[in-house]
């Protein structure tokens, strides 16, 4: 029996040791920000302030290159297509003279198109030079980088006349360096009101479900839609619930407190939990593990809602309001990738970044796969630019895209993603992160040392070091794995 114990406690030692090394990157960047928060000298506010702010300016964008990696494209330096889609929606846009909202709608409508074809260019690319993708990404971006500024500082003025000099350089060639979107696309999705959002989102779900109503009808009958019926009575009832002068007042703000964002998280979890483990109760019997999970997240939750009564917890969840729509576009695009990943679009996907060998022979047409994730990457990543730049407020015009793809694969690779594998929840810990250390590095060197300037460096020197390292180790792994496997033969 104590043999047994000990040998089960060494199995568990072993397991433990094993999930450390294998996130050692993750805990040495966590050791880096807590070490920085507590010497920046600057109040804890402060600092979650600034990674707020970050974190919903830069996620999406981060989020953009998961499809790619799983598609076996590696990580996509060819995301900086999508941002220059991006800007170019934008200059139009302004030059045209629309505002927020609509504004922002328009330059989605305009920089989709664009991406998708500068997606298809660049997988196009890719499956001519399969194996070396990531290369020929960063190479691509430098190329696409001249043809870019070629058509801003020749094209534009040159070529096409453009009659509004605020926009150009003195003599009317060439758009100026930075560009204010003061007065028109600033914060045009972050004030965006949650009662105008969640409309909108309820008048969608209607449409979705009354035709999916008369669909059924038609095919089978009175049978089978009885449930879409009642999905439509609960949309109606929540539409005539936000009329109500004081839910309606609650929900006509654009800005959400950080306090009620985290009340409301998790009073949905525990009623998310609660409808799961009935569910399991009923259907699926004899799921034990499963219940257990689900209970640990309802301890979870109440665990995080007990925190914010800390007095140091709560002055700073009532100090900090997120902009719902930026917040909500986030959850949308993760929510995305778990569904595009279930359907069998999805699983080629996988299937592709796993082996193009098993792919053929599953009848798979692998380079129509990676094309179409190329093509998906570059309009996400079109979207996460404008959702940067509209937070951001000023258009760099020739230097607003130059880091995108960096900094993006830098945040993925610091959650934990590698080369081949990467999900939502590594990339928003790597936004965390990442931005924590790029907010506290000049404040701590600046504190400690006496100049920013090395915070400075070393925050670059951590950006380009960790896709260095993940590159390096990626590439130890593809030479392990084949002499281990030539040993056991």
């Amino acid at each position: 029996m104590k043999n047994n114990f000990l040998s089960y406690s060494k199995k568990q030692l072993g397991n433990g040791l094993k999930n450390i090394y294998s996130n050692k990157v993750v805990l040495m960047f966590l050791i880096l920000c807590i070490f920085g928060i507590a010497t920046t000298g600057k109040p804890l506010i402060f600092t979650v302030s600034e990674v707020f702010t970050r974190f919903g300016r830069n996620t999406f964008l981060v989020i953009a290159l998961i499809i790619p990696v799983l598609a076996g494209l590696g990580l996509n330096f060819g995301i900086v297509v999508g941002a220059m889609a991006a800007q170019i929606s934008i200059f139009f846009v302004v030059y045209w003279g629309f505002t927020g909202i609509t504004g922002l709608i328009l330059c989605v409508l305009l920089s989709t198109p664009i991406a998708i074809l500068f997606g298809f260019l660049v997988g196009w690319l890719y499956n001519k030079t399969k194996g070396a993708e990531m290369i020929s990404g960063m190479v691509l971006a430098y190329f696409a980088d001249g043809l870019y500024q070629l058509f801003f500082l020749f094209i534009l003025g040159g070529i096409i006349p453009i009659k509004d000099t605020t926009l150009m350089i003195a003599g009317g060639i060439g758009v100026k360096n930075t560009i204010d979107l003061t007065g028109n696309l600033k914060y045009a999705l972050d004030t965006v009101s949650m009662l105008l959002l969640l409309r909108i989102l309820l008048v969608l779900y209607f449409v979705f479900s009354a035709a999916n109503v008369i669909l059924r009808k038609k095919k089978e009958g009175k049978s089978g839609y009885k449930l879409s019926i009642i999905k439509i009575s609960v949309t109606i009832l929540l539409l005539l619930l936000t009329l109500i002068p004081a839910i309606r007042d609650f929900l006509g703000t654009d800005r959400l407190l950080l306090l009620n964002a985290i009340t409301i998280g998790c009073v949905l979890a525990i009623l998310y939990v609660i409808t799961k483990i009935c569910s399991i109760k009923l259907i699926q019997k004899h799921k034990e593990l499963e219940v257990n999970k689900y209970l640990a997240m309802i301890i979870i939750a109440i665990i995080v809602y007990a925190l914010t009564y800390i007095p140091v917890v709560f002055d700073i969840t009532m100090s900090i309001s997120l902009p719902v729509c930026t917040y909500a576009a986030i959850i949308l695009i993760c929510g995305f990738n778990r569904w595009l990943l279930s359907t069998k679009l999805g699983q080629n996907m996988r299937t592709v970044g796993q082996s193009r060998t098993v792919a053929n022979s599953a009848g798979i047409n692998v380079n129509k796969t990676r094309i179409i994730a190329m093509c998906i990457s570059t309009v996400l990543a079109s979207w996460g630019q404008l959702i940067y730049l509209q937070n951001l407020g000023t258009f760099s015009t020739y230097g607003a895209h130059s880091m995108v793809g960096l900094y993006a694969i830098a945040a993925l690779l610091v959650g934990g993603a590698g080369v081949q594998m990467a999900n939502n929840k590594q990339a928003i810990l790597g936004v965390i992160l990442f931005h924590t250390l790029f907010v506290v590095a000049p404040l701590s060197a600046s504190n400690l040392l006496g100049s920013s300037l090395i915070g400075e460096y070393f925050r670059v020197f951590i950006c380009y070091g960790v896709i260095a390292l993940s590159l390096a180790l990626h590439a130890w792994k593809t030479i392990k794995k084949p002499a281990k496997q030539k040993e056991l033969k």
